[in-house]
C-alpha cells in the first residue's frame, strides 16, 4: 500500500520505541509489516535522492514527537521514549498527530510558534531535505515557507545540542571560526587567536576587525547548559578585562542565555559589547555555513511577464 503520511506513522513509531527500539532504522521493518509496504515502495526515494520516503517520514514523526517531549535523544542518532511518551501509550489512542501533540504538550506548540516566527533565507537539514507532507489550506508558497522555517529551527536545536557538549577550548575555537566566517580578520589566520586556558583574565580570544589589524575585538566564550544563564557579575568581569587591555569592543558568547540584569548592564557601559546567546549563535552558524552544509537547493520560478511583453 502507499506509504502513510508522517502523522499516521507517529503512533506506530512511538510504540516501537516503547518496545525497545533506539534508532529510526530499527523501526522501519515494523512499519513495513504493519502497513504492508512492499519492497519496491520501501525503496522509493524522496526527490533529492538522499533517503527513502519511508525513512524520511519516520524521521519526521520522531522529530515532531521529540518536540512534544515524548522521545528524547541522549546522543546523536539514539532515541528513547520518555515517561510522557509512555503515558501517551497507556491512553490507548488510535491515532497520534500534530493536533494531539499540541493538546498534550505546551512545548510542542511553543516550538511550532517559534518556527513560524523565525525569519529564514535558506534551509539545511542533514537528516532530510524533503518536507513532511502536511495537509493544509496554505498556498504552496506558504506551506513551503513554514516547512523551511520548521527545518531551520530543528537544525538550530540540533546544533545547540552538539555545541553544549563541546570541550570549552574547542568551543572557543568554534567562536573564532564563526567570527572569521562573518568577515572579521579578513580570513587571515594570523589575525585571530585564543588565549591560554588559564590566567586569561576573562579574555578567551582576540580577533581583528580587518586585515590591517587596526582594531581588535576581545572575546569571552562560555559553554553552558541551557538553564545556566550568564548573569551580571560575569559581564562585569568581562568589562573589567576590557578596561585592563584598554579595549573598546567585545563579544560575549554563551550556549545558554543572558539574565535581564546582564543585558541591562551592557547597555550602560562605555565599551561596545555584543551579547550572543545560544539561539543566536546557532542561527549565525547556519547563516554563515559554519558546522552545516547545503544538501539540496530548490529553485522557485515564476513567469517573467516582461519577456512576453517584448515579443
Amino acid at each position: 500500500m502507499p506509504i502513510p503520511d508522517y502523522e499516521t506513522l507517529m503512533l506506530p513509531v512511538l510504540e516501537a520505541f516503547g518496545q525497545g527500539a533506539t534508532k529510526v532504522a530499527e523501526v522501519l521493518p515494523t512499519l513495513k509489516a504493519r502497513f504492508e509496504i512492499s519492497e519496491e515502495e520501501a525503496a522509493e526515494l524522496i526527490p533529492s535522492g538522499t533517503t527513502t520516503v519511508l525513512a524520511n517520514r519516520a524521521h519526521w514523526a520522531r522529530t515532531y514527537m521529540s518536540k512534544a517531549g515524548l522521545l528524547t535523544s541522549p546522543k546523536r542518532g539514539i532515541h528513547n521514549i520518555t515517561a510522557s511518551g509512555r503515558q501517551v501509550l497507556e491512553r490507548g489512542l488510535t491515532r497520534l498527530d500534530n493536533v494531539t501533540l499540541a493538546e498534550i504538550s505546551t512545548q510542542f506548540e511553543e516550538w511550532r510558534s517559534s518556527a513560524r516566527k523565525t525569519t529564514t533565507d535558506t534551509a539545511s537539514s542533514e537528516r532530510s531535505t524533503d518536507t513532511p507532507p502536511t495537509p493544509s489550506r496554505d498556498t504552496p508558497e506558504e506551506a513551503l515557507g513554514k516547512a523551511v522555517r520548521e527545518m531551520r529551527v530543528d537544525l538550530r536545536d540540533e546544533l545547540l545540542g552538539l555545541i553544549r557538549g563541546m570541550d570549552p577550548i574547542a568551543f572557543e575555537r568554534l567562536v573564532l571560526k564563526l567570527l572569521e566566517a562573518m568577515g572579521y580578520g579578513a580570513g587571515d589566520l594570523a589575525s585571530k587567536l585564543t588565549t591560554k586556558a588559564s590566567g586569561d583574565g576573562g579574555i578567551d580570544g582576540i580577533i581583528h576587525e580587518d586585515a590591517l589589524g587596526l582594531d581588535a575585538v576581545y572575546i569571552q566564550a562560555k559553554c553552558y547548559a541551557a538553564e545556566n544563564k550568564v548573569g551580571r557579575p560575569a559581564i562585569q568581569q568581562f568589562v573589567g578585562s576590557l578596561t585592563g587591555e584598554s579595549a573598546s569592543k567585545g563579544v560575549f558568547v554563551t550556549t545558554s542565555s543572558f539574565s535581564k540584569e546582564a543585558v541591562d548592564f551592557v547597555r550602560r557601559v562605555q565599551q561596545r559589547i555584543v551579547l550572543i546567546d545560544g539561539d543566536e549563535f546557532a542561527r549565525l552558524m547556519i547563516t554563515h555555513n559554519v558546522g552545516v552544509r547545503i544538501v539540496q537547493t530548490y529553485e522557485i520560478k515564476a513567469v517573467d511577464e516582461n519577456v512576453f511583453a517584448e515579443i
